[in-house]
């Protein structure tokens, strides 16, 4: 498969996906948004922090390792062996699931009973879930090696939204339950998804004359199960010391994504209620990054895996695949820098009102908006770094792996330290704070490992975080009128003063995305040329 092959698919892959999650995303916002409601931020607290950490947590140790290692590389291996390894992501999950459980059932501070009921039985239903989730990743693997359009964000939106329907008439019904309800949405998801993946594959290997069938390494389903191969090992060794050197990577990694809520559960900075607000708006905060920023590093993750080759330098490789990973690396630098930087410019002024909106006074009051706002900052540095990154680990050797380990290690110590002492003088607004500065030195650290790759070759993708001056211009003149006019129309001054508000910062965004439309021609052509493969591609299958 050629490289432009593989960056069509890819970009078929991230705009569908785009598509799809605004619209699953907006529906599950909206449920979301009435279930706070009816909820206290301590129980918020309890699920968004305490019990979702110790999902994602045995999630990330357990199966992140295994997904970067097997989707490295082309399609062309010994699937058997892969299949074998990915199975081992269940014990592994079954043995992260009961320490951590127990960790939080007899190390950590349990949640007065009268306020947060049933805490035990929400620890044991959270960690079961992960492991169910688990037992589909062979599945999700091997869609995500064949770039199957749209089944990963239809299986993983449908589950949220079905999760959040039972959630909210749960909630409804049965208020007095607690956590039994969120128990029960959660292990409700982990199940649902797992059989969409499941039932997809039943039903593509039950017909073996499509085109999809026929490109699968597999023909019936329990070729997708654990088993002893004829004359060769249980699984491929290179494959499983790569997965070694990305455990220990992801391990420190998950302490950098997942960092501000370890502080908060195992130090006590903030108490349950604060962590609930805390959360609501990372979350809220967070959305344009998982709808947009994620979509795109995990298909282009797979692309630049693709099309380069790991233990060569730039200028021993196929210098067409160079070229284009080149080209794409600058549009996605430039497109990332575009989306975080207006979404910094007009988060600052809309910050409160979007709050309000959401979840009303408990949210726009307080410490809410400050929060949110510097948010806003830190989205423009995730989506730097999710670009710089993806490309970084697509194409660093085992050696480099393991050599970047060592500053995730550094990083990773110094962010507990840093967040602690920034919570302790300015309240949750230290944890972002302390993020940005984390992302900062991951960002320069990737830049600096994309310059020295491409520095004796003629391009240079890293002339996609430059702007043009009149872009630059714009968006400072964008910031100070909506400034002004959150000063003097929100949020005290009524529906209507809101609503000139929002056509104020929407006649200033049209401007901003006019003059970045006839600015940066290389972005927009770049977008045009792979939406317009990706329609083509839509209409052929």
């Amino acid at each position: 498969m050629g490289s432009q092959e593989v960056l069509g698919q890819a970009a078929r892959l991230a705009s569908s996906g785009l598509l799809l999650q605004v619209l699953f995303r907006f529906i599950t916002f909206a449920l979301n948004a009435f279930i706070l409601r009816f909820l206290s931020k301590e129980i918020v607290g309890i699920v968004n922090v305490r019990l979702t950490l110790l999902y994602s947590t045995t999630i990330f140790l357990a199966r992140e390792a295994f997904r970067r290692a097997c989707l490295s590389g082309s399609t062309q291996r010994d699937w058997g062996q892969t299949i074998n390894l990915l199975w081992l992501t269940v014990p592994l999950g079954v043995f992260w699931s009961l320490f951590l459980g127990w960790v939080w059932l007899r190390l950590l501070e349990v949640p007065d009973p009268n306020v947060v009921p049933h805490y035990g039985t929400g620890v044991v239903v959270f960690g079961l879930s992960a492991v169910v989730e688990l037992l589909g990743e062979p599945f999700w693997v091997l869609a995500q090696a064949h770039m199957f359009v749209k089944l990963k964000v239809i299986a993983e939106s449908l589950s949220v939204i079905l999760k959040s329907v039972l959630t909210a008439l749960l909630v409804l019904w049965v208020p007095h339950w607690g956590l039994y309800i969120f128990s029960l949405a959660q292990v409700f998801y982990t199940t649902v998804l797992v059989l969409c993946y499941v039932t997809y594959f039943k039903k593509l290997l039950g017909f073996p004359k499509s085109t999809k069938q026929q490109t699968l390494p597999v023909s019936r389903m329990t070729d997708l199960l654990p088993s002893i191969l004829r004359s060769r090992a249980f699984v491929n060794w290179t494959e499983a010391k790569l997965t070694w050197s990305f455990f220990k990577q992801s391990f420190l990694k998950q302490i950098l994504t997942e960092g501000e809520r370890y502080v908060m559960t195992f130090l006590n900075v903030l108490n349950f209620g604060d962590q609930g607000v805390y959360d609501i708006v990372n979350n809220l905060g967070s959305l344009v990054a998982r709808l947009i920023f994620q979509p795109i590093e995990e298909s282009f993750y797979i692309f630049f895996a693709k099309v380069l080759e790991r233990e060569k330098d730039a200028t021993l490789q196929k210098q067409e695949d160079v070229a284009v990973a080149a080209t794409v690396l600058e549009s996605l630098l430039k497109l990332a820098l575009l989306t975080g930087l207006t979404i910094t410019v007009f988060g600052f002024a809309y910050s409160q009102l979007a709050l309000d909106i959401y979840g009303g006074a408990m949210l726009s009051s307080g410490s809410g908006p400050v929060l949110l706002r510097t948010y806003c900052l830190y989205v423009l540095l995730l989506a730097i770094n999710g670009v710089t990154e993806c490309f970084t680990f697509a194409a660093m050797s085992k050696e480099q792996v393991d050599r970047y380990n060592l500053t995730m290690l550094a990083l990773s110590s110094s962010f507990l330290v840093l967040s602690y002492l920034l919570t302790r003088w300015y309240g949750s607004v230290g944890f972002i704070l302390a993020n940005c500065f984390n992302m900062g030195i991951r960002i320069t650290k990737s830049l600096r490992f994309i310059h020295r790759y491409y520095r004796e070759s003629p391009h240079r993708p890293l002339a996609g975080l430059q702007l043009s001056p009149v872009l630059l211009g714009v968006f400072a003149l964008s910031g100070g009128v909506t400034g002004v006019s959150e000063a003097f129309l929100c949020c005290e001054q009524g529906w209507l003063a809101r609503l000139a508000h929002v056509v104020v910062g929407a006649f200033c965004l049209g401007a901003t995305l006019g003059t970045a439309f006839l600015t940066e021609t290389k972005l927009i052509h770049f977008l045009r040329t792979q939406l317009g493969a990706s329609r083509l591609a839509d209409k052929m299958t």
